[in-house]
């Protein structure tokens, strides 16, 4: 059973920055594309950022372009999402996912086949 684990959240002012983190256990993590997604209260789960297996690719909503960045540590086995010019829209509990082998992952949750527990993410006005 993988396990990943985020962390990184909380309470910020609009305009302010965030780093979230989400470590793996997978002994190889390096192999996988890595997702990350968020879900507010009342709506379903949406595509945040996915990087590939190898980091070589990134892919990111629109509604974050310019403004998060995906990165990943192999050696670490972690993925990041920087999140910087934080809105209110932007406040939810963010989950990061594993995505299929040697790809690039995709804008799907069905495509992911383990997922952390979250970490939230507040945005004050």
């Amino acid at each position: 059973q993988v396990q990943l684990v985020e962390s990184g959240g909380g309470l910020v002012q609009a305009g302010g920055s965030l780093r979230l983190s989400c470590a793996a256990s997978r002994r190889t993590f390096s192999s996988y594309a890595m997702g990350w997604f968020r879900q507010a209260p009342g709506k379903e789960r949406e595509f945040v950022a996915r990087i590939s297996w190898s980091g070589g690719r990134t892919y990111y909503a629109d509604f974050v372009k310019g403004r998060f960045t995906i990165s990943r540590d192999n050696g670490k086995k972690t993925v990041y999402l920087q999140m910087n010019s934080l809105k209110p829209e932007d406040t939810a509990v963010y989950y990061c996912a594993e995505g299929p082998v040697y790809s690039s992952g995709s804008a799907y949750t069905t495509d992911y086949d383990y997922w952390g527990q979250g970490t939230q993410v507040t945005v004050s006005s």
